[in-house]
């Protein structure tokens, strides 16, 4: 059960929903989110990575920084994605055109995802484009300094999106009943930004029995701020309450 519980039967199809994954991370979890079907949707990767693009399943592919980079990644250098970002503003600009909505998916603390991000969510907030981003900050396991660039990066693209959902990963493994590989861990997390996506955009998509259309969920996300997600399921015949209930006293919910 997601911890957005709405469904809506007025469907309209002409609201253009798009996902930006940002970085590595981002674009793990686009490649995630394509194939689990999600339709209606326009994918876009963005990175510096040549080599990551090519594999992308995005609809729409945006290497930036070439001139900067060479198509070889930030180097774990922030700054070195948002000077990217920058190189190809025009193009991220173009990409977002007609969209009534945005996600902004990126792992947090490395170098394109940290630095690239908060240039799109700006692009975006200056073409007046409702953005959600659903951001994820490092494990433990990974170095102190990449979760200070993940602070810092959050900080900034927390100026220019409209509603923010930041997943911990290390709150991912609180109740698992065995220990996850490194490899595991971080295809939970993309999983993870995967439900929280269509879990909004599900809100519009969807048919269901509460109607709830793109203007409901523009009024209760734009300007929101720090949002919430948690995810748990029930069974049985108390299955609504026992999830609710899990949903409630989820580590997710920790901003």
């Amino acid at each position: 059960m997601a911890g957005f519980v709405f469904e809506n039967d007025a469907y309209d199809p002409e609201v253009n929903i798009k996902v930006i994954g940002v970085g590595g991370g981002g674009g793990n979890a686009l490649n995630c989110m394509a194939d689990s079907g999600i339709s209606d949707i326009e994918y876009i990767a963005v990175n510096t990575d040549a080599a990551a693009l090519r594999n992308s399943k995005a609809t729409s592919k945006i290497q930036i920084g070439s001139k900067l980079t060479r198509g070889r990644g930030a180097g774990n250098k922030p700054e070195v994605g948002e000077r990217s970002a920058e190189e190809n503003k025009e193009e991220i600009a173009s990409a977002l055109k007609d969209a009534d909505m945005i996600f902004i998916t990126a792992g947090m603390g490395g170098g394109t995802g940290t630095g690239a991000a908060p240039v799109v969510a700006q692009i975006a907030k200056e073409m007046d484009i409702l953005t959600v981003a659903v951001v994820t900050k490092p494990f433990l396991f990974e170095r102190e300094q990449k979760m200070l660039q993940a602070e810092r990066g959050i900080a900034e693209l927390r100026k220019y999106v409209d509603s923010l959902i930041v997943i911990p990963n290390e709150k991912l493994l609180c109740g698992l009943d065995k220990p996850l590989t490194m490899k595991e861990s971080f295809s939970l997390a993309d999983d993870i930004l995967k439900t929280g996506v269509r879990s909004i955009s599900d809100l519009i998509t969807d048919d269901g029995f509460i109607n709830l259309d793109f203007a409901d969920v523009s009024t209760i996300m734009k300007g929101a701020g720090y949002a919430h997600m948690a995810i748990d399921h029930g069974e049985g015949k108390d299955k609504a309450t026992d999830a609710a209930k899990a949903v409630i006293s989820s580590p997710l919910l920790e901003t």
